[in-house]
């Protein structure tokens, strides 16, 4: 009976299985990265987080806890001062990876890679910020640029408004321009046409001329 036994049997016997995980456990602390299967990856990611969680908590009854989960007191040793040196600096969990790279041949079990998530946390935040800045940059471009097209165009038809007359300004001007040409046409014929008193009187006078000469 398996009665207040927590986890996976791994198909074998419970200090088989203990054995198992503390093996594991030491082997990714120690190389950052093992390979395993699925099933055993799973369970021993509960056991690697457990431990990180003391190293930070850096106290000694934390480093006697590790120890007795790995039973390496070099290896706890070493744990504990990466830690604090900022290893997991600002990660509240997710120490672990898990990467899948198929099945394997015999069993048809699924091989996992489960390494150590090393990376800090505020570089990944960092590159996962810059690409939404990007674009919102861009569309406060955009923004502007399309302000300033709008202002372009609204002078220019403000300027073409005032330049241009109007509809009325236009009828009253073809209005005006007949009447003015025909009063000049009017005032023509009056200038050339000579008046018919004058030309008598000049006869008059070329006559009377004429008889004083005789």
């Amino acid at each position: 009976m398996r009665h207040y036994k927590k986890g996976r049997k791994l198909g074998t016997d419970a200090s088989h299985t203990k054995a198992i995980k503390r093996s594991l456990c030491c082997n990714l602390f120690a190389n950052d990265r093992i390979k395993t299967t699925l099933e055993r990856a799973k369970e021993v990611r509960g056991d690697v987080d457990r431990v990180v969680t003391w190293a930070k908590r850096g106290d000694v009854h934390a480093r006697r806890l590790a120890l007795a989960k790995l039973g390496d007191k070099e290896l706890v040793r070493e744990i504990f001062e990466k830690v604090a040196q900022g290893l997991f600096k600002g990660r509240n969990g997710g120490y672990t990876r898990i990467l899948k790279l198929g099945k394997r041949r015999g069993d048809d079990a699924t091989i996992v890679i489960l390494e150590l998530v090393l990376e800090p946390l505020h570089a990944s935040k960092a590159a996962s910020a810059k690409p939404a800045a990007k674009p919102a940059a861009k569309a406060e471009t955009a923004k502007g640029e399309a302000k300033a097209d709008t202002a372009k165009t609204e002078a220019e038809a403000a300027a073409k408004a005032e330049a241009e007359p109007t509809a009325d300004e236009a009828k009253a001007a073809a209005a005006d321009k007949p009447a003015a040409s025909d009063a000049a046409v009017d005032k023509a014929p009056a200038k050339s046409e000579p008046t018919p008193a004058a030309a008598p009187a000049k006869e008059e006078k070329t006559s009377d001329d004429a008889k004083a000469t005789e």
